[in-house]
This record gives C-alpha cells, structure tokens and sequence, in this order.
C-alpha cells in the first residue's frame, strides 16, 4: 500500500488531514487556555451560513469568497454573543450556544433552500466532508511527486489548507507574545499598551479562516475536535505553553494519521466489508487521546491552574 496505490489514494487525503489538523490546533490551545473552547465549536457552525451566504453571491466554490463569507460569519457570530451576554445578562457558555446553534440551522435551511445541486455542497458535505473522494488520479506512484504534469492534477483543497496552516504558523509565531500575555493576563497586557480585544478578535478570524479551509475536505465534525481535544490534551501533559503547543501539534498529528488508516483498514481487520468516515474516526482518535491524557497525563490533576509562559 505504499507504492503507486498509496499515493494515488491516500498520500493527499492523509495530508490535508494532517494540514487540517495541525491549522485548527494552533489557535485552539489559546481558546482552551483562555477557556472559549466552546468558541471553536461555534466557529465551526457559523462559518456553514458563510460558505453558503458566500456561494449564492458568487455563484462558484471558491476558496476566497468562502473565506471572506467565514470570516464575516465568524465576527457576527462573536458580536451576536456579546450582544447575548450584554442584553440576557446570560453566561458566556449559554450565549455561545444560542448563537452557534442558531447561526448553524440558518446555514441549514439555506442550503436546503438553494440551487446547490451543481457543486458538492450539501448538509452530509458540511458535516462529514470528502475526505476520501480528494485521490489524485493522475500520480503514478512516488515519482509523480516530481513532475510537473501530475502535480497539476492535485486536488485544490491541498494547496489551500497548506496555504493557510502555513498563515496559522505564521500568526502564532508572529504575534506569540501579544497572546501569550493577553491570554494570560489580560489586564497586563492593557498596561502594556496591547489592544486585547484586536487580539481576541484576529485570534477568533484565525481560527475562522482555518475551518474554511478545512470545512470542505474534513467537514464540521473534525474540525471541532481538533480544535479542542488536541489542545485539552496537551494541556494535560504539560504546564508550559510553549511545550503544550508542541505537544497539541502532535497529538494533532497523531489523530489525523492512526484515525485515518483505522478508517480504511480498521473494519477489514475485523471482518467487516466496509470501511468508516475517515472524519469520523479520526474525531474519535483524538478524543480516545484526550481521555487517555484525562487519565495519565502529569498535569491531569491541576488541569484548573493557569499554564506558565
């Protein structure tokens, strides 16, 4: 399975998993340490109204018009909590949950009410992905990797998610200390002349734009996971941010990896005729890793206190 049917099968799928993954799990430590992982679960729901919203603009699947529809879906959904919380004097978590799951069935009915039968765009799509579908049909084995013909021929959804793991990289590294100090705290971080809110905001976008990019080839349920339960995790092995990143980032890949093969394989071991949503299995893998660092991780009994810088 590793020549010339490996990579025309499964060499870009376990990529963009791999991609995905890694993109959601950068900005999801900041949220779980600032204690907004529900934030992560909402984004992931309002970037669906966005995509479609941006679609019935457009008219096409493109990846900047749903970007740009995801980031705006994702600010109003951060306006619509504050308005939440401001006006119902409500917590934090409940406002999160009236707007994400209200955002979500407004996407819903959207895509049931429009012409989308021409692109793959549907309800099964925004929540289980095409994983699977995204082989590369033109490789004819490793040596593909080196010519520029076959190289055309990969699916979109690789260049895209690379691209933006690579800005999610990029905004991590760029502006580490402004969010280490301002998830830490806050009021500091004022003195210090940082704008906190900015922060929380591009922090917010971020991971907005990062589950666009995967929405379409992962779907909403990895996508979730992977913002939480990696970052949950590593939290869990560590009390050093810097340590708790690394750690995350491998448990992401983790995850991506043994979910995605026990997917293909994991039935066959057992009898069975067919394989299992990779996305799903591999939202399971990560949360078995999550228990598993519940369970034995050094740090399980002191989840509460903060992480050092």
């Amino acid at each position: 399975m590793m020549g010339s049917e490996f990579v025309m099968l499964s060499l870009v799928p376990l990529l963009i998993g791999v991609l995905a993954a890694i993109a959601c799990a950068l900005p999801g430590n900041f949220l779980v340490l600032r204690r907004q992982a529900l934030i992560g679960d909402a984004i992931s729901h309002v970037v669906l109204p966005g995509i479609v919203v941006a679609f019935l603009l457009t008219g096409v699947v493109s990846s900047i018009p749903m970007m740009l529809g995801a980031a705006g879906a994702a600010i109003v959904a951060v306006v619509l909590i504050e308005t939440i919380k401001r006006l119902g004097r409500i917590e934090p978590g409940a406002a999160m949950g009236v707007a994400f799951t209200a955002l979500f069935a407004a996407g819903v009915l959207l895509l049931e009410q429009s012409d989308t039968s021409s692109v793959h765009l549907d309800v099964e799509h925004a929540l289980y992905g095409n994983l699977e579908s995204l082989i590369w049909v033109e490789a004819e084995g490793w040596g593909s990797l080196l010519e520029p013909a076959a190289l055309a021929g990969l699916p979109p959804e690789l260049a895209r998610i690379a691209i933006v793991c690579l800005g999610v990289l990029l905004f991590t590294l760029i502006f580490w200390r402004p969010l280490k100090i301002s998830t830490f705290d806050e009021d500091f971080a004022r003195v210090l002349g940082m704008r906190t809110n900015a922060i929380g905001l591009a922090l917010v976008i971020v991971a907005a734009v990062a589950a666009v990019a995967a929405f379409d080839a992962v779907g909403s349920i990895i996508v979730i996971a992977m913002f939480i339960c990696p970052p949950a995790a590593a939290r869990l092995m560590t009390n050093r941010l810097e340590v708790q990143v690394l750690w995350s980032v491998a448990f992401a890949v983790f995850s991506a990896v043994i979910g995605y093969v026990l997917a293909g394989h994991g039935p066959l071991w057992f009898g069975a005729d067919d394989a299992v949503s990779a996305a799903g299995m591999i939202a399971t893998v990560s949360g078995i890793v999550l228990a598993l660092a519940a369970l034995y991780g050094p740090y399980r009994k002191r989840s509460g206190a903060p992480a050092e810088g």
